[in-house]
C-alpha cells in the first residue's frame, strides 16, 4: 500500500483502491489530491491486473465535503491563478472520470458536496448509503454549481436542478438516485461485504445485485408539482416571486425555499439559473466544465467568492457583503459577462 500524506492509493487484488484522508477536513479536495487521483488513474488504466477503481473515504461522516475553499481563499486574495490552476486540473479528473475506460465505483457514505460530487457522480457507479447526504450549496458562497455540476443538475427531472442549484438544497440517498446524481443504494453497514466481494474479482453490477437495497423514502419525487410550479419560470426573479405567492397562502415548503434562496449570492443565483438552463442545450459534460470555467476564472478575481468564503467559512458572521446586493441591481449583461469566452484561456479537457 502507498499511503500517500491526502489520498491512500494501493491495489486490493483487482481492484485500485483510493481513499480520501482528511477526515479533519471532511476529506475536501485539494489540488495536490485532485493531481494523485489523477495519476493512479493513469497508471491503472492500461494495467491488466487492475479490473475497476474504488473511491472511498477515511471516516464516515463525509465522503468528501467539497474544494478546499480555505486554500482558494488565502491563495485568491493576492493572485487568481493557483484557484484557476486547481480548477484546470480538478475539472479534467472530472472529466477523466466520466470517461474512464474501466468501472469506477464510488461510495458517497456521508457529507458528499461540491467537489465530492466531481470525484462520485461521474463514474460508472454511483453508491448511496443510509449516511448520504447530497448537494450543490455554491451559491451561498457566490460561487455556481460546477465540477459538472450544471450537466448534472440540467439533466434532473423538471426544474429540480434549479431548485438545488439556486437553494442548496440536501439530498438523502433516494433524492440522490432519482436526480441522477447515484445509481443505487447499498446500506452502510453492508459496505465493507459489497468490497470484500469487489476485491474477491465480482463484477460491479454482481456485487451491487447482491447488497443493494430500495432507498429509504426521499423528498424530491413528491414535490414535483410544487417544484415545476415555483421554478419554471423565466429568472431567478419570477421564481422568487411566485415563492412568495405561494408562501402567502401559508405553503410552508414554499416559505422554507424562499429563505434558503434569499441568503445566497444575487449575481451567483443568476448565472446559477443561467448555466444551467445553458447546459440543458450543451452535449457534453466537457462543454459543461468549459462553462463553469469561464465563470469560475472570474469568480476568484470578483468579489462575492472570495467574500462568502469569508462570511460562512473563515469569519463565520454568516452575513456576506454581496455586491450587487440584490436580484434588481443585477443586469443581464453581467451575467453575460461571466460566461464570455476566455480565448486562449479556455478550459480544454486536454
Amino acid at each position: 500500500m502507498t499511503d500517500a500524506t491526502e489520498v491512500k492509493v494501493w491495489t486490493d487484488g483487482p481492484l485500485g483502491r483510493l481513499r480520501l484522508n482528511r477526515p479533519d477536513a471532511l476529506n475536501a479536495l485539494t489540488h495536490g489530491m485532485c493531481l494523485e487521483i489523477e495519476k493512479a488513474l493513469l497508471d491503472w488504466r492500461d494495467d491488466k491486473s487492475v479490473t475497476a477503481i474504488l473511491v472511498d473515504a477515511e471516516g464516515d461522516r463525509a465522503f468528501c465535503a467539497g474544494g478546499d475553499i480555505q486554500y482558494l481563499y488565502e491563495t485568491g486574495l493576492n493572485d487568481p491563478e493557483p484557484g484557476r490552476a486547481f480548477w484546470r486540473d480538478e475539472y479534467r479528473l472530472n472529466a477523466m472520470i466520466s470517461n474512464y475506460p474501466k468501472p469506477y465505483i464510488a461510495l458517497m457514505n456521508g457529507i458528499t458536496m461540491g467537489g465530492g460530487v466531481g470525484i462520485s457522480a461521474h463514474g460508472s457507479h454511483r453508491i448511496v448509503s443510509d449516511k448520504t447526504m447530497v448537494a450543490m450549496p455554491e451559491t451561498s458562497i457566490g460561487f455556481l454549481p460546477d465540477v459538472g455540476g450544471t450537466w448534472l443538475l440540467s439533466r434532473a427531472p423538471g426544474e429540480t436542478g434549479i431548485y438545488l442549484g439556486l437553494t442548496g438544497a440536501r439530498m438523502n440517498a433516494a433524492d440522490a438516485i432519482f436526480t441522477g446524481f447515484a445509481d443505487a443504494y447499498v446500506p452502510a453497514d453492508k459496505l465493507p461485504d459489497f468490497i470484500s466481494d469487489l476485491a474477491g474479482g465480482t463484477p460491479a453490477d454482481d456485487a451491487l445485485s447482491r447488497h443493494a437495497a430500495p432507498a429509504p423514502d426521499g423528498a424530491l419525487e413528491g414535490l414535483q408539482d410544487r417544484i415545476a410550479d415555483a421554478f419554471g419560470h423565466a429568472d431567478v426573479k419570477s421564481c422568487i416571486a411566485r415563492l412568495d405567492e405561494m408562501s402567502a397562502t401559508g405553503d410552508e415548503w414554499a416559505a422554507k425555499t424562499l429563505s434558503m434562496v434569499a441568503r445566497n449570492a444575487p449575481l451567483a443565483l443568476a448565472c446559477t439559473f443561467e448555466a444551467v438552463h445553458r447546459a440543458r442545450k450543451l452535449g457534453s459534460l466537457e462543454d459543461c466544465l468549459s462553462l463553469e470555467f469561464d465563470f469560475a476564472y472570474r469568480a476568484i478575481a470578483g468579489h462575492d467568492f472570495l467574500e462568502g468564503i469569508r462570511a460562512m467559512v473563515v469569519d463565520k458572521d454568516r452575513n456576506p457583503d454581496w455586491r450587487p446586493a440584490t436580484l434588481d441591481e443585477v443586469t443581464p449583461q453581467m451575467v453575460d459577462a461571466m460566461f464570455a469566452s476566455l480565448g486562449d484561456e479556455q478550459w480544454k479537457a486536454a
